[in-house]
């Protein structure tokens, strides 16, 4: 077939970074390698893509959609009016922009615009991050000619024709980070003697991991080892006062690491929640890691993500529950437990997907070019 340049692409996903980042990675490869591409994201008013996504240089076109909630809501009895009106609008955009292809990687703006997209025989590709597949994403299942996932066994949630094992797109920064260890190390003004624990939370932060940690300072701050600490925005002004200054030799508190590859690079072990792009990155950068899944997911998709490394001896996990006893000491154990360390860092590396942006914009080409 024989497509006129510039391509045009729609592409929708939101809600989390877990669904914005991927869709800004493929969007940033197609454009490196066609750079007269045209390419609209469709999101949903109100959530952080309407910001993150012109943060990357992208336009994006908001529709009025949320999620069903768990209890009766206002916004429960508006969903079924969000719906329809969200609908008509994806379908005015497509008949507008004309797309040759429409990707979607998640979240609540992704349903009306890919529906719309395969009504009118647009070709269509789902990139699904988790090993759980998220409800919009489950719907569109039978209706998309692609679906690129980050784990095996997706057949149970979309017909088998449709797959392709891409794995995440994650940061190029990840790659070969050994290299950079004795950089990483001056750069958190650490001793290159100590072991280094990593401990990350989301840029949101996490509540658990963060009261597990304070819960247990004295055990840190006794023990010959060094912290980087992501707190997450919320909870860093009253970590750092709790903490009051004592652990700065040896800790050092972030409410947001920016540069993640260092981080990385400094860590022996990380400590980590479990949501799906958090999972491929620590797969690329191929570090023991103990996972402590978010129970506040839908369909518990954090603990199904974190049993897939488990299951491969690729990582450890503690629940949530579990944590403020046992999170500290797993971590203080493994730490200094090189075989343990080592053959984690082999299962977790097998099971990293370098090329998965790559490989999803090689799917894109072949939907537009037939």
């Amino acid at each position: 077939m024989n497509i006129k340049q510039p391509y045009r692409l729609i592409i929708s996903g939101g809600g989390t970074g877990g669904h914005i980042f991927p869709a800004v990675s493929i969007a940033n490869k197609f454009k490196e390698r066609h750079p007269n591409a045209e390419i609209l994201f469709v999101g949903a008013k109100g959530r952080m893509e309407m910001v993150r996504v012109p943060e990357a240089g992208y336009a994006i076109i908001g529709l009025w959609i949320s999620g069903l909630q768990r209890k009766l809501t206002l916004s429960n009895l508006l969903f079924p009016f969000k719906l329809i009106s969200s609908y008509w609008k994806a379908n005015s955009i497509i008949k507008r922009f004309k797309p040759n292809v429409v990707i979607g990687t998640g979240g609540y703006a992704s349903g009306p615009i890919m529906l719309a997209a395969t009504r009118r025989k647009i070709p269509s590709l789902i990139q699904e991050q988790n090993s759980y597949a998220g409800l919009t994403n489950k719907q569109l299942a039978g209706k998309v000619q692609r679906v690129c996932v980050a784990y095996a066994g997706m057949e149970k949630y979309f017909p088998k024709e449709t797959l392709l094992l891409t794995g995440n797109p994650v940061r190029k920064d990840l790659l070969d980070i050994n290299s950079k260890r004795e950089r990483a190390l001056a750069y958190f003004a650490f001793n290159s003697d100590e072991r280094t624990l990593l401990v990350l939370g989301g840029s949101l932060g996490a509540r658990t991991i963060n009261e597990s940690m304070l819960s247990n300072i004295d055990k840190l701050i006794d023990t010959p080892v060094q912290v980087i600490w992501q707190t997450g925005k919320h909870y860093f002004e009253q970590i750092k006062a709790q903490t009051n200054g004592k652990v700065l030799r040896k800790i050092r508190i972030h409410d947001f690491i920016q540069h993640m590859d260092m981080a990385y690079a400094a860590a022996d072990v990380v400590i980590s929640r479990s949501g799906a792009l958090a999972i491929s990155e620590l797969c690329l950068a191929k570090k023991p890691s103990i996972l402590v899944p978010s129970p506040n997911v839908a369909e518990d998709h954090q603990t199904k993500n974190a049993m897939a490394l488990v299951h491969e001896n690729a990582a450890l996990l503690v629940s949530d529950a579990q944590a403020n006893d046992e999170l500290v000491p797993t971590a203080l154990k493994l730490l200094f437990d090189e075989q343990k360390c080592n053959e984690l860092s082999k299962n977790i590396s097998a099971l990293a997907k370098p090329n998965a942006t790559e490989e999803i914009v090689d799917e894109i080409e072949k939907l537009i070019t037939g």
